[in-house]
């Protein structure tokens, strides 16, 4: 087992690849306004750009999988990264041309490249360390992959939504065809520069992975027989409820994070392309709390039970907020300075805070005990990352079906009583059979 002072240039390394998650991924959230602008979207096309995005971990988790016991998670990561550096150039023929196909097929590829390094990633910083502070470690990697969600919705609005005023509806009606088209088409080729340096990047990090003396990590040994029998991971309850935990999770956290955009837009906030980084900001408050507080104050599984309740209050609130209303903010949060955001949309901000330690919390719990089937189990775990596919979609159909986007968040409140239940019992459950479902706490 290698050392604690070891041990820190490997997570410092992986620190930089979560970085990298949250850069890319949270990216969304200000390109779903911006391609409903650009390439002239209703609400459920603007969210194929989640479906197409997070559809990838669903189709490729185990493909992935197959390939890192090819590979090692070292050269796994690599091949991640050049994979994500190819979603990148595709941006480029999209944006030339305008054309959401092509967007949809670079996000597509994009996240394809993730689907590997996270595959890889994950198990990699539960194994390296002691398995009581492994939530401690992943809400780390957490803060820095929502840093880079903080500040990607910023860095793309300045780059790409600068002097948006020229594109609001209300003027875009008073062009005649041709000139509407050439506005739009001056709008999408924003995206070529930020996407070849992007691309570049990508590359140089595959090479510096490449080159790095990160170690290979073997998982703690398990049965033979299990070992060679991949549907033996059906055996484990705790880890195939962790699943489902976190595909409602993942949906509630790409719900909160990608749909506040165009919600803000709606309520009328001016600065709607940068409401992403508002959640991520919460998101970073609950990592900093968690890596003070587990083990130390709090255990993995009451912090989930705490995100869980939380997410209940928040939504809640949310459902029955004064849209006209800035109370909170002018309560709590006036001294800061930041534009005002009324409370209906700073409830969707404040998910954030709700579930920053889920997914730190449920991946430790649901690998414990796979032994050798650890890589298997963490390409189910990332396959529930479909979620934020199918779960924004849903909220986009309420939308469109009701006419009111506020309302349409209650498709949360049941991911939220899933993700208690898996906090309060799923995860005890360790066999299937009555006379062993209940695993005792060590």
């Amino acid at each position: 087992m290698p050392t604690k002072v070891s041990n820190a240039l490997p997570i410092a390394i992986i620190g930089g690849l979560f970085f990298i998650f949250g850069f890319v991924t949270w990216l969304n959230g200000s390109l779903i306004p911006f391609l409903q602008i650009a390439c002239e979207l209703n609400h459920m096309e603007a969210y194929l750009v989640t479906m197409a995005f997070y559809i990838a971990y669903t189709v490729f988790a185990l493909p992935m999988a197959a390939i890192l016991k090819r590979t090692g998670y070292k050269n796994g990561m690599m091949l991640g990264l050049l994979l994500m550096a190819v979603g990148a150039l595709i941006f480029i023929p999209a944006a030339e041309f305008r054309t959401y196909s092509i967007f949809l097929i670079a996000l597509f590829v994009l996240a394809s490249g993730l689907t590997i390094l996270q595959t890889a990633a994950n198990p990699y910083i539960v194994l390296l360390g002691d398995k009581d502070k492994a939530a401690m470690r992943i809400s780390i990697m957490g803060f820095l992959n929502k840093g880079a969600g903080f500040l990607a919705p910023l860095v793309f609005t300045a780059l790409v939504l600068s002097d948006m005023s020229q594109f609001s509806e209300a003027y875009l009606a008073t062009l005649s065809p041709e000139a509407k088209a050439q506005a739009l088409s001056e709008l999408s080729s924003r995206l070529v520069m930020p996407y070849i340096i992007m691309a570049i990047v990508l590359s140089a990090l595959a090479a510096l992975i490449k080159f790095s003396p990160l170690p290979e990590l073997e998982a703690e040994s398990d049965s033979d027989d299990e070992a060679q029998d991949s549907w033996a991971i059906l055996g484990h309850p705790k880890l195939i409820f962790g699943v489902f935990a976190l595909f409602f999770y993942v949906g509630v956290e790409v719900v909160a994070g990608d749909t506040i955009g165009l919600f803000g837009k709606e309520m009328g906030v001016a600065n709607f392309g940068q409401l992403t980084a508002y959640t991520m900001a919460f998101m970073m408050l609950g990592y900093v709390l968690g890596m003070i507080c587990i083990p130390r104050v709090i255990s993995q599984e009451n912090a989930l039970v705490a995100s869980a309740l939380l997410g209940l209050v928040l939504t809640t609130l949310l459902l029955s907020a004064d849209t006209t209303s800035y109370s909170v903010w002018n309560s709590l949060l006036a001294w800061t300075g930041i534009t005002a955001l009324p409370n209906v949309v700073l409830y969707v901000a404040a998910l954030g805070l709700a579930n920053a330690l889920v997914w730190p919390a449920i991946w430790p719990m649901a690998l414990d005990g796979l032994g050798k089937l650890t890589s298997i189990g963490s390409a189910l775990l990332i396959m529930s990352i479909s979620g934020g596919a199918i779960m924004p979609m849903v909220y986009g159909a309420l939308v469109e079906s009701s006419g009111n986007s506020q309302s349409s968040y209650w498709i949360m409140l049941p991911c939220y009583l899933v993700i208690l239940w898996y906090a309060v019992y799923g995860h005890k459950i360790a066999r299937w059979s009555k006379s062993k479902a209940i695993a005792k706490h060590v």
